[in-house]
């Protein structure tokens, strides 16, 4: 682990693939315990790996216009840094199945994996909650809302002092041939979703 106590490289930003802001409307959810993490052996902040637990299987939430975002905070404490861990997104609709989701949520622990605008990096697919999860911590309604439709607001975070080792990790899955891409990482949680 030495190699993550010191600096060793440099950046610039380039005009030919300026930053873009944002994800895209769509995030992944699993339960923690229903996939597991396989990590590069010489970073461990890249995961190149997802494997379903017998039959479980990861859900994909799609919003619309800029519904979704993520968070991800810098907290020094006396052992080391660590980071908190946020996602935001709407859901537009509250009927029995909604609801059910959001308890589920709030008493399980969920990771989430969101798609960058951005994607030159290899960070542009990146996983939140790979330690300690993420759970349910606001979800509210109010129904004469007319942005959402009477929709809900929701936000996924690391439950209480539980913050995660590392930023985001970088999901990035080689196809059965080949080295890794954005379209065989999509297409490796694609082959997952319910």
């Amino acid at each position: 682990m030495s190699i993550y106590n010191k600096i060793n490289a440099g950046f610039s930003l380039g005009t030919d693939s300026p930053v873009t802001a944002g994800i895209e409307d769509v995030i992944y959810i699993f339960n923690q315990d229903d996939i597991t993490l396989t990590y590069d052996t010489l970073n461990p902040l890249i995961v190149k790996g997802l494997t379903a637990v017998s039959t479980a299987k990861v859900y994909k939430f799609e919003g619309t216009n800029n519904s979704f975002n993520t968070i991800s905070k810098l907290a020094k404490t006396a052992v080391g840094p660590r980071y908190t861990e946020e996602i935001d997104f709407n859901i537009a609709g509250f009927s029995v199945d909604v609801k059910t989701q959001l308890m589920a949520m709030g008493y399980g622990r969920v990771c989430a994996i969101a798609v960058n605008n951005y994607k030159s990096s290899d960070s542009a697919i990146e996983l939140f909650g790979a330690v300690n999860g993420l759970i349910l911590t606001d979800a509210e309604r109010t129904a004469a809302d007319e942005t959402l439709d009477g929709g809900y607001k929701l936000k996924l975070t690391n439950p209480d002092k539980l913050r995660e080792p590392y930023p985001p990790r970088a999901v990035s899955i080689a196809p059965e041939s080949g080295t890794a891409t954005y379209a065989s990482t999509i297409a490796a949680l694609e082959a997952l979703t319910a």
